[in-house]
């Protein structure tokens, strides 16, 4: 097996990671997993933080029955449903983003799939709307067919997101209701259409550190990387499946993002979900080991999140810029 000291650098970018080389990495020492990941992060990227705000557009109802998400009609806390919001509503929530310092806007919908018709054609609005706005726009709504995702990358979408959520091995233990490849094939169908991949995990949902190296596999192993990662940890909602688990140690997280970033040295890592768990420092460890986006404003999909206000404080306070440098997947894809 290759040595991983400093491999990345090297080879500068990899698609053949194993999983025992990954899960060594990832149980390193801190000191010097930390360390790694900052000179590949320093080497790939600077020390700039990409803000991104997340709508639900369609909240509640969904089919799925993902056992963390209060957003399923199998949750006992199932949260009321939401229709969708209409276009000009969402857009001007999107504007409030702009002005608050966001350039990326996430527009979630509570589908399991999805389908042709008024709703997705008002999506289509939305996301022409937002690109009008001089955002990024990125959608996540379930499972697409192709047709779907051109008309998505013709609308000028950046980005489609549809997180893995944890290892093949252990997701049968989360969800049921589709398989780990029905969610291979709506990536690979986003990634045909042109469209930026942003795709990641949870930690916390009662996996080992092997399943985490399973889940960092697959994507480090996708061919180009995800543009995004999402590392979220789970925040325990009462009435879901998960509502017992243990909160993660801060560490944890900080390990995950420090092995992404060594694996994918270009992706945005993004600390998402969870966040709000994190201490001050343990946010300031995130960046410096590669997280480089967050997910900005007072909300996500069913969860809080640190206010705007807090998150400029810090940013501040870290000495890091805001990023405005997200490029197409298709620039991305003729870079490799």
């Amino acid at each position: 097996m290759t040595n991983a000291n400093n491999h990345q650098l090297d080879n500068e970018f990899r698609f053949d990671w194993e999983r025992q080389e990954i899960l060594e990495i990832l149980n390193k020492p801190l000191i010097d997993l930390m360390w790694e990941s900052q000179i590949v992060h320093r080497k790939f990227n600077k020390y700039n933080i990409q803000l991104a705000s997340l709508f639900s557009v369609k909240t509640g109802g969904c089919e799925e029955n993902c056992s963390y998400c209060s957003q399923s009609i199998y949750s006992a806390s199932e949260i009321k449903s939401h229709p969708q919001f209409q276009v000009e509503e969402v857009l001007k929530r999107a504007q409030i983003a702009k002005n608050e310092g966001a350039d990326r806007f996430c527009m979630g919908w509570a589908w399991r799939e999805i389908r042709d018709g008024k709703s997705f054609n008002a999506m289509l609005e939305m996301i022409s709307g937002v690109r009008d706005l001089g955002m990024e726009a990125c959608v996540t709504a379930g499972m697409l067919t192709e047709e779907q995702a051109y008309k998505l990358a013709d609308a000028g979408l950046t980005a489609y997101n549809h997180n893995l959520d944890t290892s093949p091995e252990y997701y049968k233990n989360i969800i049921t209701t589709r398989t780990y490849q029905d969610r291979l094939d709506t990536i690979k169908r986003v990634r045909n259409a042109g469209i930026n991949v942003c795709c990641g995990g949870i930690i916390g949902l009662g996996e080992t550190n092997g399943d985490r190296a399973s889940l960092l596999e697959v994507l480090s192993n996708m061919n180009p990387h995800p543009e995004s990662v999402p590392i979220n940890s789970l925040v325990a909602i009462e009435g879901t499946g998960l509502e017992d688990n243990k909160e993660i140690d801060s560490i944890e997280m900080i390990r995950m993002i420090a092995t992404a970033r060594i694996l994918m040295p270009k992706s945005k890592i993004r600390l998402s979900a969870g966040r709000e768990k994190l201490s001050k420092e343990a946010q300031i460890l995130c960046f410096q080991c590669g997280a480089n986006s967050i997910f900005y404003g007072d909300e996500l999909l069913t969860t809080s999140n640190p206010s705007f206000q807090s998150d400029r404080k810090l940013l501040k306070e870290v000495g890091v810029s805001f990023n405005k440098d997200f490029e197409s997947s298709k620039k991305t894809l003729s870079s490799l």
